[in-house]
């Protein structure tokens, strides 16, 4: 690999686990002997769309709004949003959190098969609505049982929700929160392709077609976050030693899918010593990975701009940093 900036040896090890599929990404493993970071085919400023890595930050800023006494657990989206005389008006911030709420993973309103059909045949962003018009779904959706269930709807309700209570909007809360404290100095949350920043990539689908972006003012708590290998290190630091806002979030307080435990989006695998903590993303022209072995303090991001899943490779390579095999 010849367009390597950064650590060559950790580039090597993503393009090992995870094929050659995977072109411009980059890569950061932090740990307690440093951090190392690799961007390949891309310059390492470059922003790559997180995903659902998204809805791990609005998880941080949900337990932060709890700790600043701006929501409850019991408090509903009709208290904050125009929701009151509605279904999802009377589901609880704390049962979307850990996606529990009886909440579709989108609402029938959004015409989710015709978007994807686009999505698919011409590459389209299936997410640009206004917050104006989630809500006017939302208004239409029916619940389901609270059963552990996927919902990409609830954590865009979720996120605009908090802001609502901070009286901010959601890029606000996020600039203000997360990305000055921390110094994330590359992650925004843009509503339309004009607000991208001039390093944004380009992603493509496993064909290598090139996608339109996923931006959207109604996306951002649920996918619509960008950010550098930089910031995501960053991130991936303060989420460690702790430094980062809402860290009650990564702990699991229900069980989720198969063996998974749940916290506030966070993911966790195993149990004490041998457990992992994460979350993955994926859009139509970016994947991403960022996993916590939070016993070992080491810590892996791997963000890509081609659709291919990165988790195997994110799996794979925080297992060896913790397992001393070297890389």
């Amino acid at each position: 690999m010849t367009d390597v900036h950064g650590d060559a040896t950790l580039a090597e090890s993503v393009r090992e686990f995870a094929g050659d599929r995977h072109r411009p990404f980059a890569v950061a493993a932090v740990s307690p002997r440093g951090t190392r970071v690799a961007s390949v085919g891309a310059d390492s400023a470059a922003d790559f769309e997180i995903g659902s890595i998204s809805k791990g930050i609005t998880g941080l800023l949900y337990v932060d709004a709890l700790a600043r006494g701006e929501i409850a657990e019991s408090t509903k989206l009709g208290e904050l949003l125009p929701l009151a005389d509605t279904p999802a008006g009377g589901v609880t911030l704390a049962s979307i959190s850990t996606h529990h709420s009886g909440l579709p993973r989108l609402p029938k309103s959004a015409a989710p098969l015709r978007r994807t059909i686009a999505l698919w045949r011409h590459g389209t962003n299936p997410y640009g609505d206004s917050l104006d018009e989630l809500i006017a779904q939302a208004r239409t959706v029916k619940l389901g049982k609270p059963r552990g269930r996927y919902s990409n709807l609830g954590y865009q309700l979720l996120g605009h929700a908090i802001a609502r209570a901070a009286g901010l909007t959601y890029q606000d809360l996020v600039r203000l929160r997360i990305a000055e404290p921390l110094r994330l100095d590359t992650c925004s949350v843009p509503a339309s392709p004009d607000q991208l920043r001039p390093d944004a990539l380009v992603g493509k689908n496993k064909k290598g077609r090139e996608q339109q972006p996923w931006t959207g003012e109604a996306l951002g708590p649920a996918g619509g976050i960008r950010a550098s290998i930089g910031d995501m290190a960053r991130l991936t630091a303060a989420l460690l030693d702790g430094s980062a806002p809402g860290m009650a979030a990564l702990d699991p307080v229900s069980g989720f899918a198969g063996p998974a435990r749940i916290g506030a989006a966070w993911l966790t695998f195993g149990r004490g010593e041998r457990s992992v903590t994460w979350h993955n993303g994926g859009t139509g022209g970016f994947s991403s990975w960022l996993g916590l072995d939070r016993p070992a303090g080491t810590g892996v991001v791997i963000l890509s701009a081609t659709s291919a899943s990165v988790d195997r490779a994110g799996f794979a390579l925080l297992k060896r940093l913790t397992g001393d095999e070297g890389c």
